[in-house]
């Protein structure tokens, strides 16, 4: 055991800290999280694959349905009802075609009464920095499809805000909305947050819609086998570096306790061919 007291030097417990720590999160941080994210976006994908092909449901089953949790995100869905006059909220960073833009959302009353937040669709902004005139939306009652998807939640730090003759905000959330717009809007049930409705296209009132995402799943597997595979790494080349060490100390060991070798020469004399047959020939041998 004593050739591994050199593991107890500051050096090598600090290394040692360094590797644990870094296969830990490897572990339970890094690893869990890029392959979470792989599940929930192929979960969004399989979703948004099966909505392609569905039938749109009454957005009232949906609302009624009080099972429902956030596999309703990306169904489709018909509500008849009639847009709200003055209920124009702008979203900021937005793009169009890869340039800045506004996301308009409104509010539509549907024939019992509740009212939902709808996503109109996008606007260029004017100069990349100003929202243009915005159409109001239809009057009168109107049947209109769309998707269900759920709010974005808020953006801390920024507010809401009046600008250019708009109310705007930075996020679509049904909360927030409902609190700059001073009105009860209901929420769609669809998990943790509240939903809202997002226009196809050629709808009434609607604008450019907002592209749905592509059914990529993306680089979030590999990225967690990575990390999985760093984990393993890490240790695994502590302890080659220990494996050398040792190595190397019983090396200089045995250099150490090895006498020196001292060679002795001695000369000795041989006759010659011609002399030893003389002597045979005289009886130098007798």
């Amino acid at each position: 055991m004593r050739r591994l007291t050199f593991l107890l030097r500051p050096s090598w417990l600090i290394l040692a800290v360094l590797v644990a720590a870094f296969a830990y999160l490897c572990f339970t941080v890094l690893a869990p999280w890029q392959l979470g994210k792989n599940t929930s976006t192929s979960h969004r994908n399989q979703l948004i694959a099966d909505s392609v092909d569905a039938a749109p449901i009454d957005i009232t089953s949906v609302l009624d349905n009080t099972a429902s949790d956030s596999h309703d995100e990306w169904r489709r869905v018909t509500a008849t009802g009639t847009y709200l006059p003055d209920s124009t909220v702008l979203v900021r960073l937005r793009h169009l075609d890869g340039a800045p833009g506004y996301a308009v959302l409104s509010t539509f009353r549907l024939d019992d009464g509740r009212v939902l937040l709808v996503d109109r669709g996008l606007v260029a902004a004017v100069d990349g920095t100003r929202p243009p005139p915005i159409a109001d939306p239809p009057a009168g009652t109107e049947h209109i499809e769309a998707r269900v998807r759920m709010s974005e939640g808020i953006t801390p730090g920024k507010d809401p805000s009046v600008q250019d003759g708009y109310r705007q905000v930075y996020s679509i959330d049904t909360t927030q909305e409902a609190a700059v717009l001073q009105q009860p809007l209901t929420a769609i049930p669809t998990g943790e947050r509240g939903g809202y409705l997002q226009l196809d296209d050629n709808q009434p009132g609607a604008f450019t819609p907002t592209p749905l995402p592509q059914l990529d799943a993306g680089p979030y597997l590999s990225y967690g086998l990575q990390w999985l595979a760093f984990g393993l790494m890490a240790p695994l080349g502590l302890g080659y570096l220990v494996y050398a060490e040792i190595r190397e100390r019983r090396k200089e060991k045995a250099l150490s306790t090895t006498p020196a070798s001292t060679t002795e020469t001695s000369t000795t004399q041989t006759p010659s061919t011609k002399e030893q047959r003389l002597a045979d020939r005289y009886g130098g041998n007798r």
